[in-house]
């Protein structure tokens, strides 16, 4: 099973599906050894605590919190982004891990650069792999893309368009 570190929003926008058909957190955890670092927790019960979408998805993470292994990292204290995304890149340079899943559109070119071996994958991409390896039809993940996009306000990023095209959309 390869390793994937998720960070706080990818983990997020995997959370926002719920209990959909087919489940995208669930598909993650069972598809992968997902590996998250302690302060990505710290970083869910606090957007757990909110009324809307993400709080929602943060809490569908944190109930699944059996099916993933969280970790202590040291933060490189010269990463210039939050601290989950600085532990999440940290605990993937460090163990090697297949992936990282991570869903910062504004510095993808700066998380990439910081990965040493590891691929970035974004949620909307994780997606059509899922339909790539026939785990999700199309349609499902298409809706699962589409509630995420709602409450993540991706309705015009390129990443998602991206993988809308890869959908057969």
């Amino acid at each position: 099973m390869s390793a994937l570190v998720a960070d706080t929003s990818a983990l997020v926008s995997l959370g926002i599906v719920g209990t959909a058909d087919t489940d995208p957190l669930a598909l993650c955890l069972e598809t992968y050894e997902v590996l998250i670092p302690e302060i990505v927790i710290d970083e869910l019960e606090d957007v757990a605590s909110y009324d809307d979408a993400h709080g929602c998805g943060a809490q569908a993470v944190l109930d699944q919190a059996d099916g993933f292994t969280v970790r202590s990292v040291s933060l490189d204290a010269a990463f210039p982004l939050d601290d989950g995304e600085n532990a999440a890149v940290t605990l993937a340079n460090d163990i090697d891990a297949a992936m990282l899943l991570c869903d910062e559109f504004n510095q993808l070119g700066l998380i990439h650069a910081s990965l040493a071996n590891t691929r970035l994958v974004t949620t909307p991409t994780l997606l059509s792999v899922f339909v790539r390896n026939g785990q999700m039809d199309s349609a499902a993940a298409s809706a699962a893309l589409d509630l995420i996009s709602e409450a993540r306000s991706w309705e015009t990023n390129q990443y998602v368009d991206r993988a809308r095209s890869l959908l057969g959309e």
